[in-house]
């Protein structure tokens, strides 16, 4: 019996390296995206993970600290702790709602016919792309009278004066959140409407035969099983972007905004990082992050496991 076990995981690699060279072609076209990938991502977080334990400020080599970046972060850094909490509440309001809201909207846009499906994608697209969306919104939510919607307020006299709502911390974070979630509307709303164009047909019919009688029905058992690659996907970039904020709430807020109000741990990496150039204590930051990112993914991922059972 041992000396089975022990051929089954031979066997299973023999298998595997006849698979691949008999796929060889494949692999060689796949080969310059992953020596890029390695060099350009995998190798960075690698290199984060190590300079995370020691003390480097660029110009002398590093020198091996064990865990005192970590100690500081969370016992001697009480911006970091505010970035934190700041980091946590954005991503657990903006990522489910995004996600959720692009899952509608693709499920609603792939009931319209062809012309009328192109024209709503590129409406809802569109914000994701636009490079000065950041200046719409600065003139949106202007804090002067000519502001959009101050003005619209005083026109219909529900405000006698201009509400600063980029620089009062009573406003901002409601703002930010509205900025996010409309800017989230970009690969991920793509990926469900391309998942609801490329739904079977035959299996509502089936579904039909089988008892299903409502649109409610067909959504919970057949449309969303179906797209779970499109809803790990969505659900992935929905993520990665709620907890990577940081260059818009610059641009518009400014950094740092108001008694740090929106201070995210992007913002604390990029002042650790790119301004006093402490890149072991930054790397830390960096490690945290990418953990809570790869923490969620996976809580995610047995959420929609779940779906359609």
């Amino acid at each position: 019996m041992d000396g089975v076990q022990i051929n089954k995981p031979l066997k299973k690699k023999r298998y595997v390296l006849k698979e691949m060279w008999q796929s060889r072609e494949d692999y060689l076209f796949m080969l310059p995206f992953l020596v890029l990938f390695c060099i350009f991502t995998v190798l960075p977080v690698v290199v984060s993970i190590f300079l995370s334990f020691t003390y480097f400020n660029v110009l002398e080599p590093p020198t091996f600290n064990g865990l005192q970046n970590y100690f500081k972060l969370f016992l001697n850094d009480d911006l970091f702790m505010k970035a934190l909490s700041t980091t946590l509440i954005i991503a657990l309001v903006t990522g489910p709602i995004g996600y959720v809201l692009s899952l509608g909207l693709g499920w609603l846009v792939s009931e319209f016919g062809t012309k009328t499906r192109a024209f709503l994608t590129l409406l809802f697209y569109a914000p994701s792309l636009s490079g000065g969306l950041a200046s719409v919104w600065m003139i949106i939510f202007s804090g002067d009278q000519y502001g959009l919607l101050n003005g619209v307020l005083m026109d219909l006299n529900l405000i006698y004066e201009p509400i600063q709502w980029l620089t009062d911390e009573t406003y901002m974070m409601g703002v930010c959140i509205i900025v996010i979630v409309w800017g989230s509307l970009g690969t991920s709303f793509l990926s469900f409407v391309a998942g609801f164009q490329g739904l079977d047909k035959k299996l509502f019919e089936a579904a039909a035969v089988d008892g299903i009688k409502n649109r409610f029905q067909e959504l919970w058992y057949i449309t969303l099983p179906s797209m779970k690659p499109q809803m790990m996907f969505g659900a992935v970039m929905s993520i990665t972007n709620s907890f990577g904020v940081g260059a818009v709430i610059s641009q518009i807020f400014g950094f740092p905004s108001t008694g740090y109000a929106l201070y995210t741990l992007v913002h604390e990496l990029e002042d650790y990082g790119s301004v006093r150039f402490e890149m072991g204590y930054a790397s830390a930051i960096a490690t945290l992050l990418f953990l809570i990112m790869i923490f969620s993914n996976k809580a995610v991922q047995k959420l929609l496991a779940k779906v359609g059972q």
